[in-house]
Formats: C-alpha cells, structure tokens, sequence
C-alpha cells in the first residue's frame, strides 16, 4: 500500500526541502521503493540539493505537457527516486499545476512511499499537495511567526480535507528561543514528531549537493532525521550505545525546551 507524505510549513526557509531529501533517503535505504517530489514549482531546490539542476527534463516539462512522467523521474542516492521541478522562471510560467493530480497519481503506481515537497505559503499551487497526501508533516523553526504560519497551513489542510500527521521542530537549540515543543503542540494541535537540532553540518552536506544522512552520518541531525524516517517507514531505529554522540545532546534540548514552554 502506498504511502503519501507532504512536508509542508507556512513559509520558506524551516528546512523542508532538507527533510524531504534526506527523510527519503533513509526510507528508500530500507528497500522501500520511495520517490520525492519537488512540488514547489516558483521556487525550486530539491534539485540543487541533488545536483540535478541541469537535467533535461523536470516537473516542468511534464506539467506543460511536453514529457512524460517516466522522463523526469531521476536516480538519487541510496535507490530514492527524485522527480525535481525545473528552476527557470520561463518552466514555471509554462507549467500547469491543474495537472499535479494525474502527475501524482501516475507516480503512485509504481512506489511505496512518496515524499512531496511542498510550496511555502499558502497558494493555489500549494493546496494540491496538502489534499492528496495520506498525512502532512508541518516543519517549523523556533519562532514564533513560524508557529503562527504552520498554524494557516494547517487550517487549510484541515478546510481541503487533507489530515496533519505531526509537526517537526527544526533547527532547534539549548538556548533560550520564542517557542518549545509544549507551545507547538499547544497552539498547533499536533504532536511534535521530531526535534532537529541546529546543526552546521547540515550547510556543509548542502555545499557537497549529498544529504547529510550520507555526508554525515553521525552528526546529531543526521541521527533525528535517521528516528523520524524510522517512525515513518515502521522501522526500529538502531540507537548508539557511544558516549560521544549527538544523542544525549538532543535528549538535552528536548527537556530544555519542554520545559521552557510549562509554566
């Protein structure tokens, strides 16, 4: 049975598109036939992420009606399969998303997990990816305008009659920020899912266009992002049993911002 998620969040720039490569990554790693899908057509990334921003054919291409959608599926690491949105503005302006559904459900048939990239914001072009998916996985930043903006989209989510499975708390620290995992939960509704600490391997891993699931394995991201695609794909995720790791770090933000969020 296939599986649909789309990482979404109320404006760009929380690290969706980060997630989606990497959480792909690991699934397909399982054996799991996985495709991502960079939906974000005005502002793609994904394929730069991946290094496959000079690829002749894109989401573009299809949603304009000039491929199909076997020609823009891509090969990427550990077996995942990219379908990359183009990152020229004359694509975009070619580009149909009435047409996202046939794309999407054409996909479908042939993996077991499918990870969408979705829009920031809220936008027409944004509210597909929100309905079709089995569950959306909202990303938020520790700020408050973040929280505020995942909170829209979530209520959209909810209008179109799509289901929010979790909120994931990224690029989180053990200082003091605007916002915890006590007050996500709260004025979202949702369950916070994962907790990603802030990380500067996650910059390095971009600038060598390889996730940093593979560039870094055992850095303290690479090893929240590992227990969420674990919860995802139903996978016991194997913890380390090392004194150094990033382990006792994030279970030391998630008590610190827990706490910062009771009164």
């Amino acid at each position: 049975m296939v599986k649909t998620y789309t990482i979404a969040s109320g404006k760009g720039g929380t690290g969706k598109t980060t997630l989606t490569v990497n959480l792909g990554t690991i699934i397909a790693s399982y054996g799991k036939e996985t495709y991502i899908m960079d939906a974000d057509m005005g502002m793609a990334n994904l394929a730069i992420l991946l290094g496959l921003e000079n690829v002749p054919v894109t989401l573009h291409e299809v949603l304009a009606g000039k491929a199909p959608v076997s020609e823009a599926v891509y090969d990427g690491p550990l077996g995942v399969k990219v379908v990359p949105s183009g990152i020229s503005l004359k694509g975009f302006q070619d580009a149909d998303p009435e047409h996202l559904r046939d794309v999407m459900s054409e996909i479908v048939n042939h993996c077991e997990y499918l990870i969408i990239d979705a829009p920031a914001g809220i936008s027409r072009d944004g509210v597909i990816p929100l309905a079709i998916a089995d569950e959306v996985i909202l990303v938020v930043n520790p700020e408050l305008s973040s929280m505020v903006d995942a909170l829209k989209t979530k209520i959209l989510t909810e209008l179109i009659g799509g289901h929010v499975m979790g909120a994931i708390l990224n690029r989180a620290t053990l200082e003091n920020t605007e916002v915890s995992v006590h007050k996500i939960e709260e004025v979202l509704g949702v369950k916070v899912i994962g907790l990603i600490p802030e990380d500067p391997n996650v910059r390095r891993a971009a600038a060598y266009k390889t996730p940093i699931v593979i560039k870094y394995p055992d850095s303290s991201a690479s090893k929240e992002i590992g227990r969420i695609a674990a919860k995802i794909a139903g996978k016991e995720y194997p913890e380390t049993k090392s004194e150094i790791s990033g382990d006792k770090f994030i279970d030391r933000l998630a008590k610190t911002l827990v706490k910062g969020g009771k009164k």
